[in-house]
């Protein structure tokens, strides 16, 4: 049995999230792993594993804010927005400007209403958006409030094969959860009155790890498991604990009037040896563990 921790795994394109999962849990000879946040079949790069008790440390890294780098053809759009669904339009793009694009993006930046691609992981009635979309059915999602912080255009080009029918655009989006980059897509190419769709997503960056530092498919079986407290620290922030208040918050008991040490939101408690007491909360006054860890995961 592998010990708790955290991996970053680099998702190749082809493979579903669970797939990538499935392939861990053979490597590392334990059922016990969950990811925080799917990537698309067609989409690469970061994705966040925990292994055994590290698994409860996923829900605060889900909502973590992400980067990806995608690529957008305008001119054409699919039933899925992205390459992996059927040609529904084809419109010549060759007119399309770069100020006329980086004008439309700029009104995709900053906090945006947006509605999910149809084939998005969204629940409808208890399924989701996409099963309801590839069984025919219609599917309605609600707008939601998002928030795109960088929407940059890095490269632009005509390919040749199209005749200057379409306009590639090599893209850097750093986003709120719960942005769909292929609605993006869709929505600038849309504004601009040609559609649109995505044609390449790599997920680079969520929170404060980076694809940089993640593993291949081929190395799951030696890679290295990121420690609870080390993980827990840089995406909430320390709260130092003393080995008798680490006691106290194990055994489920608040620590009166600390609140005082404690930052506006959750926070890591990490007791002087360094091992991740839990994770800890305002109550009042004083501070409450809303997430313990066994001490032999924590370390």
């Amino acid at each position: 049995m592998p010990a708790p921790g955290v991996l970053l795994v680099d998702k190749p394109g082809g493979m579903t999230s669970h797939d990538v999962v499935a392939r861990a849990r053979r490597a590392l000879g334990t059922r016990k792993i969950g990811h925080a946040g799917t990537l698309d079949p067609m989409a690469t790069g970061l994705l966040i594993l925990g292994v055994e008790a590290a698994t409860r440390l996923l829900t605060f890294i889900v909502g973590l804010d992400k980067t990806y780098a995608a690529t957008i053809r305008l001119g054409a759009t699919t039933d899925t927005d992205d390459a992996d669904g059927t040609v529904q339009t084809v419109t010549d793009a060759g007119a399309v400007t770069i100020p006329a694009v980086t004008a439309e993006i700029a009104d995709l930046t900053g906090e945006i209403s947006q509605v999910p691609s149809r084939v998005s992981a969204i629940k409808v009635g208890g399924r989701r958006a996409y099963d309801l979309a590839r069984a025919g059915e219609e599917v309605e999602l609600v707008a939601r409030r998002v928030t795109v912080s960088r929407f940059e255009v890095i490269h632009a080009e005509r390919p040749e094969s199209a005749a200057g029918r379409f306009l590639d655009l090599d893209v850097v989006v750093d986003c709120s959860s719960g942005t769909y980059i292929r609605a993006l897509a869709r929505d600038l190419g849309s504004a601009l009155g040609v559609g649109g769709h995505l044609t390449a997503l790599r997920r680079t960056r969520i929170g404060p790890f980076g694809v940089e530092g993640a593993s291949s498919l081929d190395e799951l079986a030696h890679a290295r498991l990121r420690n609870p407290a080390d993980v827990a620290a840089a995406v909430l922030g320390t709260f130092p604990v003393s080995n008798d208040e680490a006691r106290e918050l194990r055994h489920g008991k608040r620590l009166p009037g600390a609140a005082a040490r404690l930052g506006g939101g959750p926070a890591a408690a990490i007791d002087p040896t360094g091992v991740l007491v839990g994770i800890v909360e305002r109550r009042g006054d004083d501070v409450k563990s809303a997430m313990n860890l066994p001490a032999e995961a924590s370390s």
